[in-house]
């Protein structure tokens, strides 16, 4: 159907579970040793959404935006309160966090990206950038000289980089996701102080 920008309601995923999914494929020989292909070229998250409805106002509330959606036919932003920053969710964000790219003099156009490393690396391609959040700097010397696609996450830049100085940027984020399932089911025992029972909402990214 359709990807709406929406932004799922940022107070009941706060309390939500989940997290980044891979698909790796593991084949074992014969002589006990294994090989393992990585199928997917990026990860997708999966959150439970049900574990952040703390009453009925909640309730309500995700059942309006679960309505809405028309269950997993249009997707929406979602806010992971554990990964929404370019660096550390608990550092302010400065137009360093990320390397995104290296000028050539040519190219312009750069994609926002942010790279998990530990030994090895991942890097995740990043989207759906939060309004009024980025921040780029070229060489380490902020530029203001660009426009961006908050839905893609592409910057274009008046001029292009320099050859083989850095692009770098800061910025929060959201996945974008849908819902995995078409059925809400619901037991409501006294609704008023809401002994209800909920089944497990997922979303996927």
């Amino acid at each position: 159907m359709a990807f709406t920008e929406n932004q799922f309601p940022p107070e009941i995923n706060q309390g939500s579970g989940g997290g980044p999914m891979f698909n790796t494929e593991i084949a074992t020989t014969t002589s006990g040793y294994e090989t393992r292909n990585k199928k997917w070229s990026q990860a997708r998250h999966k959150y439970n959404v049900s574990m952040g409805v703390r009453g009925a106002v909640d309730f309500e509330e995700l059942k309006n935006f679960y309505m809405a959606m028309n269950g997993r036919a249009n997707g929406f932003r979602f806010k992971d309160w554990g990964d929404y920053k370019s660096g550390s969710v608990l550092d302010s964000v400065t137009n360093l966090d990320q390397v995104i790219g290296t000028g050539d003099g040519v190219n312009k156009v750069f994609q926002v990206v942010k790279t998990y490393t530990d030994g090895l690396a991942y890097t995740r391609t990043i989207k759906k950038l939060v309004t009024g959040t980025l921040i780029v700097a070229v060489d380490g010397v902020a530029t203001a000289a660009y426009t961006v696609d908050i839905t893609t996450g592409i910057i274009t830049f008046t001029t292009a980089p320099l050859d083989t100085l850095v692009v770098t940027a800061g910025y929060e984020f959201d996945v974008p996701c849908r819902f995995d399932t078409d059925s809400m089911q619901t037991i409501y025992s006294n609704f008023l102080i809401f002994d209800t029972e909920l089944s497990a909402i997922e979303i996927r990214e």
